[in-house]
């Protein structure tokens, strides 16, 4: 059984006969290569084309080993150093749960580190890989990135959870709040 369509060419509209075969169908019903709009160049090659969208989907190749979170002066903490680290700690605590693949993470890090050095010996600043420690991030329920949580005595302090990125200025209102500090400096 054949049946008909139009086929449009760059000259005319012509009358074409296409048979029912599937295959037969897919190439008369998609349009030459010279009528593909290009703006005047000439259309790239299947092979550049997945190149192209391969390179746009798929992230930068990675060095070898594990990218991570640079500290200086913050100490990076593990599920079983915190209860020591934490918990068990003589000052306040600022906990910074980050992860490598967060760019609001990288984003405050000097902010995070400016704090660790401006309230030493009144405040401890540790960071905690978000991916690395599952059970921490279930038992604080840390749903956002970079989640902040200042601990004091052992515990949380209630409504000390900040998330996503924050300024310095922020950052000095919050922890001197926190802290029950108002100097300035």
């Amino acid at each position: 059984m054949a049946t008909s369509f139009l086929n449009p060419t760059p000259s005319s509209l012509r009358l074409s006969s296409v048979s029912s075969s599937s295959s037969a169908a897919a190439r008369a019903l998609s349009p030459p290569s010279s009528h593909r709009f290009h703006l005047g160049r000439s259309p790239p090659s299947r092979t550049l084309q997945r190149a192209w969208f391969a390179g746009h989907l798929r992230s930068p190749p990675l060095p070898a080993g594990r990218l991570a979170v640079r500290c200086g002066a913050v100490k990076m903490i593990g599920q079983s150093e915190f209860a020591a680290e934490v918990l068990g700690s003589d000052v306040p605590v600022l906990v910074d749960f980050v992860a490598d693949w967060c760019g609001p993470c990288r984003l405050i890090g000097p902010v995070v580190e400016w704090a660790s050095e401006e309230y030493e010996g009144r405040l401890k600043v540790v960071k905690i890989d978000h991916d690395a420690n599952p059970e921490l991030i279930e038992e604080y329920k840390v749903y956002g990135l970079p989640t902040l949580i200042f601990f004091k005595n052992g515990q949380e302090v209630p409504e000390s959870r900040r998330e996503g990125a924050i300024t310095k200025v922020k950052l000095k209102e919050y922890l001197d709040s926190l802290l029950g500090s108002t100097t300035v400096v």
